[in-house]
């Protein structure tokens, strides 16, 4: 909890580091990557280092988290923190690498607040910080334990796995079947959940992406890559695993995940965004759920849709299941009210409705205000996000 006075504190400064935020952050992973190159070249997305989004991200959940503290200083948000130490997690991030970010960070701050920042300043501000970290290592280390429990070894994050088949859903999207090449039991995923991936690039560089998983086959694992323009890992794992071939996968992690119960759900996603809610929708199929499920999906055309025949035929497996379907641009005849952006207006939102989103971030701020509108309570709508959370900035 943030002590009254660092409270005030912060409250008084907020603005001016708020403003200033966007400054602080460059300066911060330029000191980072200076003093431990390593960690741009095997730890951090380098493709969202060179464009910006993960300097935004960060500013976002450090002016998030203080902004909390300050609206309510006896509470520790750690809900919001969730996000970040499932990816911190997922990709390796220890314990110690807090304080190394520490020095980095306000040392940055110091080079553009200068003189703002007195001591009473800087011992708010690191109280701030050890909180966000103290949080965040907390659910780390309960998530790392839960890891252990299902026969995956935190120490020893990264596992081979072998490609037993791969195929296109799309030009642009590639499936793989993989299985634990050790023989040990393929680790536990809920629904939802997703793989980070780690490959080895032709500059020597370990770069690591996460993939949602779109199912589970017996004794394996299934994930699908939509390959971009540019995209380091999605380009190598596009040219360079065959079936046959191994890759390195750490244990599924995430936390939005299907929850169990007999309520409504509703499934909303955008292009590669349905990638998580083929995986729902398979686990409800497979269970025999009786739930009523809505799936609503966008896409720009038919041939662009990804896993469309895996939500015909999930929906039509499921006895209380419909599916809307929305493109921008259709390929032939195709219904008005079905032609353009995803529109929950034309579509029954039973109440006591649970939604999951995936998809661009318009998409999920559109469809969420949808939701809200039509009764969904905020806490019942989980959404899920490729690459940075920008949803804060």
């Amino acid at each position: 909890m943030l002590s009254a006075k660092s409270a005030e504190v912060v409250e008084a400064t907020l603005p001016v580091v708020g403003a200033a935020i966007g400054d602080i952050t460059p300066r911060f992973y330029d000191r980072l990557f200076a003093a431990h190159p390593e960690l741009l070249r095997d730890l951090f997305n380098r493709g969202n280092q060179a464009n910006g989004t993960q300097r935004e991200a960060l500013a976002g959940s450090i002016a998030a988290f203080a902004s909390a503290l300050v609206a309510h200083p006896g509470q520790r948000p750690d809900a919001m923190l969730a996000r970040i130490a499932h990816k911190h997690v997922s990709v390796g991030i220890a314990d110690d690498q807090y304080k190394v970010v520490h020095e980095h960070l306000f040392a940055a701050i110091v080079e553009v607040l200068g003189e703002a920042v007195t001591p009473e300043v800087a011992a708010a501000w690191d109280e701030v910080y050890w909180l966000m970290a103290n949080a965040l290592m907390a659910v780390e280390d309960r998530l790392r334990a839960e890891a252990a429990a299902a026969d995956c070894d935190p120490a020893d994050l990264w596992r081979p796995y072998t490609v037993v088949t791969r195929h296109q859903e799309t030009d642009a999207v590639t499936t793989f079947v993989v299985r634990p090449a050790d023989g040990r039991p393929v680790p536990t995923a809920r629904p939802g959940q997703y793989v980070s991936v780690r490959v080895e690039l032709a500059d020597g560089a370990h770069q690591i992406r996460q993939y949602s998983l779109s199912g589970t086959a017996d004794g394996a694992l299934r994930f699908s890559v939509k390959r971009e323009p540019g995209g380091e890992v999605s380009q190598h794992l596009y040219e360079h695993l065959p079936t046959g071939g191994t890759v390195e996968l750490a244990p599924p992690l995430g936390d939005v995940s299907l929850a169990e119960g007999d309520g409504p759900v509703l499934l909303a996603s955008a292009g590669i965004g349905n990638t998580p809610m083929t995986a729902m929708l398979g686990h409800l199929a497979a269970t025999g759920s009786t739930r009523r499920v809505i799936s609503v999906h966008g896409d720009r055309d038919q041939l662009r849709h990804a896993f469309r025949a895996d939500l015909e035929q999930l929906t039509a497996a499921l006895p209380n299941a419909v599916a809307h379907v929305f493109y921008e641009r259709p390929l032939g005849a195709w219904p008005a009210e079905r032609t353009g952006l995803v529109d929950l207006s034309t579509v029954e939102v039973p109440a006591g409705t649970t939604a999951y989103l995936c998809g661009p971030l318009p998409f999920l701020k559109h469809v969420r205000e949808q939701l809200l509108a039509a009764g969904v309570p905020a806490a019942d709508i989980h959404y899920e996000v490729f690459g940075p959370d920008l949803w804060l900035v």
